[in-house]
């Protein structure tokens, strides 16, 4: 039982999902001012705007470093793991997204053909830098504001 109330007592981890949550929210809200459609589907979506795997990873590290202090060891492996997650967003899954997206068209002219092949690729997976950036901000804010 300790171990449970102190997940519940653990105000980074919360803060960290409180910010994955409102950058998946803020999906739906942006998509719908962009295309006057409600896509609930966003909720559990990869790639958009804001980057919500940057916004937790910099709510989680903004927390430790508001608790532990900003030149503790483990505000540095935070920090760390923060820009691992930032860079991979806009670098590695966002190049996976463009091949993704070529592919697709690929898969659309051997379809045109006459040639069946699998589904098409999901080719939303990683983020502009703006996203990433977004993201980023939206985490050390509720961090701080709830600190």
């Amino acid at each position: 039982m300790f171990f449970f109330s102190e997940i519940a007592l653990n105000h980074a981890l919360w803060v960290g999902i409180l910010a994955w949550f409102l950058a998946q929210t803020l999906k739906i809200v942006f998509e719908f001012f962009r295309s006057k459609r409600v896509r609930l589907a966003l909720i559990m979506s990869s790639g958009g705007m804001p980057s919500s795997h940057s916004a937790m990873s910099t709510a989680v590290t903004t927390s430790i470093g508001l608790i532990e202090g900003f030149g503790s060891p483990l505000f540095a492996v935070g920090a760390i793991f923060s820009m691992i997650v930032m860079y991979d967003a806009s670098g590695v899954r966002r190049a996976a997204g463009k091949h993704a997206k070529a592919i697709n068209e690929l898969i659309s002219y051997l379809e045109n053909s006459g040639i069946v092949l699998e589904k098409k690729l999901k080719e939303m997976l990683g983020h502009t830098p703006l996203e990433v950036l977004a993201g980023g901000l939206l985490g050390v804010v509720l961090a701080i504001i709830f600190s």
